[in-house]
C-alpha cells in the first residue's frame, strides 16, 4: 500500500490561537511558498504574474502583492473560455481531481482538498444537509465537515420542502443544515401539516448559513424551538470554500487561517484599514487551484481585537453588500450573466428588470417584463421561463410580471437589491 500524499498546505488549529505576529509570521512563509509553487505549476498565476513584474522571490508578505491585481469572476470566465476548461490555473495533472463543478458564470471549479480533522461531535447523529449537490459544490464541502464532526449525513439538498420534513420525522435527525430561510420554510410546513414542531420532532441543532439577516431567524429557532444554533453565521464561495465562520460568542465571523484574507478598496486594490469598508479579496492556501487575490464582489472589514473566545484572527462582523452586480439570494448567486442567458431564451423579451426584496424574513425576486410581441400560449410560455430560470439561477423566480413598453429606461441595472435588514 502506497502512503498518502502529503497536502503542501495542512490545516492547523493552532494558528488561531497564536499571538497576531507569530501567526503572521507563518502565513507570510507559507504565502511565499504558495506563490513560488503556483507561478512554477499554474501558468495563468505566472503570466498573471509577469505581466504586473512581480517576481515569486520577492513575495514575503501580502504587502508585496499589492502591485498584483485583484482575479475577479469575470476574468475567469473570460479565462476559461479562452483555455478550457481552468483558463490555465489548475496546478496539478487533471487526473488527479476527484470532482469538477459549476458556479455561476459559469465557472468551472476544480474540488479541493478539505479540513482532515476529526471530532466526535456529531457522533450517532443524523443531519440533514439542504446544500445542493447539483452542479455546485456546496453540499459536497459541508458533507465532508460534517462527516469529520462524526455525523452521519442525509444528502437531501435544497428544495422539497415536503420530502425534507418526512426525513426529518422518520429519522429523528437531530440536526440541519442549510440557509436559515429553508429551515423556516420546514417548520412552517410542520405547523401547517398541525405538527408542534419542538414536541413532534428531535431537531436539536441548526448549522443556518449563508444569508444577510439571518440572526434573526436564528434567535427565533433558538428561543420559539429550542434549536441550538451552533454557528452564529459562516461565510463561504463556490470558488473558496469557508472563508469565515462564527464562534461560541457569536461576535462576528473568524476569516480562516488556510487563506489571507484583505479588505480592500474596491477600486485600487489598496487594503484598507481595520473597520474601513471594502472588498473581501482572499487568497487560499491551495495546491491544486491557487486563486490569488481572488476578489469576491462582498463587502465587509476587519475587526481585530480579540475576541473572548480566546481565537486571535482577525473578524468579518457580516457581509455589508456587494460591490458589483451580482446578488446573493437565498444563499445564492445571481448574476446579470445568467439572467442574461434566460432573457436570451425568448424573442419575446426585449427588456427585464430583476428586483430583490425582503419580506417576513425571505427573499423574493420578482422579474419585470417588457415584450416586444405576445408569446402565442402565455401561460405555457411563463412556466417555460420559470424552469429556464430555476435552471440557469439554480433559484426560483417568485413572479414574472409584465410592464408596458419604455417603461424601464435604457442603460438600467438588470438587477437591483432593494432588500433592507
Amino acid at each position: 500500500m502506497t502512503a498518502k500524499k502529503k497536502q503542501l498546505f495542512e490545516h492547523d488549529d493552532r494558528l488561531e490561537r497564536l499571538s497576531v505576529a507569530g501567526r503572521e509570521k507563518i502565513l507570510d512563509d507559507k504565502l511565499h511558498k504558495l506563490v513560488t509553487y503556483a507561478y512554477k505549476n499554474a501558468p495563468a498565476v505566472r503570466e498573471r504574474f509577469d505581466q504586473a513584474g512581480i517576481k515569486p522571490k520577492s513575495v514575503h508578505s501580502i504587502q508585496d502583492l499589492e502591485a498584483l491585481p485583484i482575479l475577479r469572476k469575470d476574468d475567469l470566465i473570460r479565462l476559461q473560455k479562452e483555455n478550457p476548461p481552468f483558463g490555465g490555473y489548475l496546478a496539478v495533472p487533471i487526473a488527479g481531481l476527484g470532482r469538477v463543478f459549476q458556479s455561476p458564470g459559469p465557472i468551472y471549479d476544480p474540488e479541493r482538498r478539505g479540513r482532515s480533522a476529526q471530532s466526535d461531535f456529531g457522533k450517532g447523529q443524523i443531519v440533514i444537509n439542504t446544500w445542493s449537490y447539483h452542479i455546485t459544490p456546496g453540499g459536497f464541502i459541508v458533507e465532508d465537515m460534517l462527516r469529520n464532526m462524526g455525523c452521519t449525513v442525509f444528502p437531501a439538498g435544497p428544495g422539497n420542502t415536503d420530502l425534507i420534513l418526512q426525513v426529518m420525522y422518520d429519522l429523528r435527525a437531530a440536526g440541519f443544515v442549510g440557509a436559515p430561510s429553508f429551515l423556516n420554510a420546514v417548520i412552517r410546513k410542520a405547523e401547517e401539516k398541525g405538527y408542534d414542531f419542538r414536541k413532534d420532532f428531535n431537531l436539536r441543532w441548526a448549522m443556518v448559513f449563508g444569508e444577510m439577516g439571518g440572526d434573526v431567524l436564528r434567535k427565533m429557532f433558538t428561543e420559539k424551538y429550542g434549536i441550538e444554533c451552533i454557528w452564529g453565521d459562516a461565510y463561504a464561495t463556490a470558488d473558496l470554500g469557508f472563508v469565515a465562520t462564527s464562534c461560541e460568542k457569536n461576535c462576528g465571523m473568524h476569516v480562516t487561517t488556510d487563506a489571507i484574507v484583505e479588505i480592500v478598496d474596491p477600486s485600487t486594490g489598496k487594503a484598507l484599514e481595520p473597520n474601513e469598508v471594502g472588498e473581501i479579496v482572499v487568497t487560499p492556501f491551495d495546491e491544486v487551484y491557487p486563486l490569488i487575490r481572488f476578489g469576491t464582489g462582498d463587502l465587509s472589514c476587519l475587526q481585530e481585537e480579540v475576541c473572548d473566545c480566546g481565537r486571535t484572527t482577525a473578524r468579518l462582523p457580516k457581509i455589508m453588500g456587494r460591490s458589483g452586480d451580482a446578488v446573493r439570494v437565498r444563499a445564492m448567486f445571481v448574476h446579470p450573466n445568467q439572467t442574461d442567458q434566460v432573457a436570451a431564451k425568448y424573442p419575446e423579451i426585449a427588456a427585464y428588470q430583476l428586483v430583490v426584496t425582503r419580506a417576513d424574513n425571505r427573499d423574493n425576486m420578482v422579474m419585470s417584463v417588457e415584450l416586444c410581441r405576445e408569446p402565442a400560449d402565455k401561460e405555457k410560455w411563463l412556466a417555460n421561463l420559470d424552469k429556464d430560470f430555476r435552471d440557469i439561477c439554480k433559484v426560483k423566480c417568485d413572479e414574472v410580471c409584465f410592464v408596458p413598453a419604455g417603461t424601464m429606461e435604457k442603460g438600467a441595472k438588470k438587477i437591483v437589491d432593494k432588500r433592507t435588514y
